[in-house]
């Protein structure tokens, strides 16, 4: 029974040597595992694909760069998936650094469209960036009857009023769907509740194919988070969620756009695995070397 106690006494360094291989060994050499879309993405990106060709929608960024590896991914993708549907986009912040992530998360779809030989947004026409407002819910309230006056300003000192696109946008009601990407509050929840008590336009149910004149509320969180939204989405509140990476790499799937949540998702799978491993062992030594000790008791 040597093995046994030299497991039960197993150096916790050892255990961290092998956990970092696990990481370290998917990155350098990935393994591909399969990824399959989970309910909430697949509700997430079919909402998506049905908001029709020229409709404005808004993108919240709603995280600061502790979570980008999370939640850069989602709205990389996302910008991906709107622009390649010809979507008019509409960004913001309800947290300081939300401006500067849309920024990165734009350099990275310009280069990726440009890469597959397609026209690059314009800038004002296409898509805006409005900045940071503080005031959380107040300005979810705000943008239910005046973009200016929420707004006057985008990121660059720009009067909205120059900006072509703003001129479709005056209020909430011109938008087809609002993407809140989420890493605390003000976020998601302050967009579900607070959009609805000011008299946005209602969701559309269930297999409702046809939503002119409804609006969409979709998410982005972390992994922590992302399991206190469920409730919004099975009473229809949100019509689809990004949950942490797993989320960001279903995504990626779907839109068949392979990036740093899917190269993510190997070493993540398989640290996962060995560190279950370990819990394994360690009971089955536990009870083992405690199975000897009576023995010897006896």
């Amino acid at each position: 029974m040597g093995l046994v106690k030299t497991m039960s006494s197993l150096d916790r360094r050892i255990i961290f040597l092998v956990v970092a291989l696990a990481v370290i060994i998917p990155l350098l050499l990935p393994i591909g595992l399969p990824i399959k879309p989970t309910a909430p993405v697949k509700a997430f990106y079919d909402s998506t694909e049905l908001i029709p060709e020229g409709s404005y929608v808004l993108i919240s960024f709603d995280y600061d760069p502790a979570t980008m590896p999370e939640l850069q991914p989602m709205a990389i993708s996302l910008l991906y998936h709107c622009f390649s549907k010809k979507l008019k986009v509409v960004m913001m912040a309800l947290w300081p650094q939300g401006p500067q992530m849309a920024d990165l998360a734009m350099e990275v779809v310009n280069q990726q469209l440009q890469a597959e030989g397609k026209p690059l947004p314009e800038y004002g026409k296409d898509y805006v960036n409005l900045g940071y407002k503080s005031g959380g819910g107040l300005v979810i309230i705000g943008l239910a009857t005046n973009f200016g006056a929420i707004f006057p300003l985008d990121t660059n000192g720009i009067r909205i009023s120059e900006l072509p696109l703003m001129d479709k946008v005056k209020s909430a009601h011109d938008l087809q769907a609002v993407f809140s990407l989420s890493a605390g509050d003000p976020g998601i929840p302050a967009w579900v509740m607070v959009s609805r008590m000011a008299g946005y336009p209602t969701p559309p149910q269930p297999g409702e194919t046809d939503i002119t004149g409804k609006m969409l509320i979709l998410g982005g969180a972390t992994a922590v988070s992302a399991p206190q939204f469920y409730p919004y989405l099975n009473t229809n509140q949100m019509q689809g969620l990004l949950g942490g990476m797993r989320g960001a790499a279903d995504y990626e799937t779907l839109l068949a756009l392979p990036g740093t949540a899917s190269e993510g998702m190997d070493p993540q799978s398989i640290a996962h695995l060995v560190i279950v491993i370990f819990i394994i062992m360690a009971n089955i030594f536990f009870f083992l070397e405690k199975r000897q000790e009576e023995r010897k008791a006896t």
